[in-house]
């Protein structure tokens, strides 16, 4: 199991984006503003199309935003589950 929560990564686009307006940004990203708020508040996750928007207008790789996610999802997968699974090989 993992150690640490990873960043949602709405938490570290918001800080990518500090000093512009949602809207603004959302405009530039050709997503509405709602859908973008969703992202930064934790509420929606990144998909491979956001990932390869964000990669654009920020400068950084998509795989950047979905590594980020992929970690983000398991380790909230692995707190609200418990798997009761016997390894295939020993």
């Amino acid at each position: 199991m993992r150690m640490h929560n990873p960043a949602h990564p709405g938490e570290v686009l918001k800080e990518y984006i500090e000093g512009f307006s949602i809207t603004e940004v959302a405009q530039k990203l050709n997503v509405t503003r709602v859908a973008l708020s969703r992202i930064i508040n934790g509420k929606a996750a990144v998909s491979p199309e956001m990932a390869l928007k964000l990669g654009k207008l920020l400068k950084t790789t998509p795989e950047f935003w979905l590594t980020m996610q992929a970690n983000y999802d398991l380790w909230q997968a692995e707190q609200r589950t418990e798997f009761n699974i016997e390894p295939l090989f020993n």
